[in-house]
């Protein structure tokens, strides 16, 4: 009986040792999560049902925050208008442009490292200098866009200044400085495609498109769903662009949630209204990544 019961006895206390060390290595993320993201979250839903103030301690007041945003705060409305436009143009305009361009990058093309690192360059750049260069692209006056407009007969833009067009041209800059990450992820996992499948596809008759589309393209569907979600989050957190470039303005034509957050918080100091826009601010993440992930269900890919 003794004989039996030690080996399975010494299993549980390695397994229960394992599991004593695996705890002890994740204790510092877990940690971090809670300083960094736990406690933060927990103590803006707080805020967000308050009425605080950037000084002072604020009365609770329950859902009027929430209620006034979705009801008669015509600048919540025109900001989540324009987040939304600018993550459904942004996001599949550029994932597109992303595969095309990895696609391209893929094929035994002299200088190939030479586009990567060019195509990579807007990433590491700082926002605020991407801008700067966008700035003078758009200036009303010899700026690059009108000139270009100009050469080919065409009336110049204020590209910037003019409410119909604000929004497009930062959606323009936002898909330009995202390829760079969406080529690097596409072009790794188009390396990582089975040659022997693309070979056999070839060998039945298929032809280039036809192998994509039925090897390539479902081989790629878990860098899609990344490639979707880290899009979805980043456009629906757009700052930098709008900050410098346009300051939310002409009127509230690029205003988008961010933006408005950071103006209720830091401009009208009202802390407890601003908590409960970056509330609705996750559920809108929540919900366009639902959706994502729905989307690429229904096809199959993921």
């Amino acid at each position: 009986m003794t004989a039996i019961s030690t080996p399975a006895r010494r299993g549980r206390t390695i397994q229960s040792a394992q599991a004593r060390a695996g705890w002890i290595l994740l204790a510092p993320a877990l940690i971090h999560s809670a300083v960094f993201i736990v406690l933060p979250l927990a103590l803006v839903v707080w805020l967000s049902v308050t009425d605080a103030r950037i000084a002072g301690r604020g009365d609770f007041v329950g859902l009027e925050n929430y209620i006034e945003l979705i009801t008669s705060d015509k600048t919540f409305h025109r900001a989540f208008l324009n987040t939304v436009l600018y993550s459904i143009v942004v996001v599949p305009v550029a994932m597109a442009l992303a595969l095309l361009i990895a696609v391209g990058l893929n094929q035994r093309i002299h200088g190939r490292g030479v586009f990567r690192t060019v195509y990579y360059i807007p990433v590491v750049t700082s926002g605020v200098a991407v801008s700067a260069v966008w700035l003078w692209i758009y200036s009303p006056s010899g700026g690059l866009a009108n000139e270009i407009l100009a050469f080919f007969g065409l009336a110049r833009s204020g590209w910037l200044t003019d409410p119909n067009a604000a929004l497009p041209a930062l959606m323009v800059i936002g898909v330009w400085q995202g390829l760079g990450t969406k080529i690097v992820l596409y072009l790794a996992a188009l390396q990582s495609v089975s040659f022997e499948q693309l070979e056999a596809a070839q060998i039945d008759g298929a032809n280039r498109w036809q192998s994509f589309w039925n090897v390539t393209w479902p081989a790629l569907a878990p860098v899609h769903f990344f490639v979707l979600v880290t899009s979805i989050t980043g456009s629906l957190q757009v700052f930098d662009l709008v900050y410098v470039m346009t300051g939310g303005g002409p009127g509230d034509a690029t205003n988008v949630l961010v933006f408005d957050i950071f103006n209720n918080a830091f401009a009208r100091l009202h802390i407890g209204y601003a908590s409960a826009e970056t509330v609705l601010l996750l559920f809108l993440i929540g919900a366009m990544v639902a959706l994502g992930r729905l989307a690429q269900r229904d096809k199959g890919d993921y």
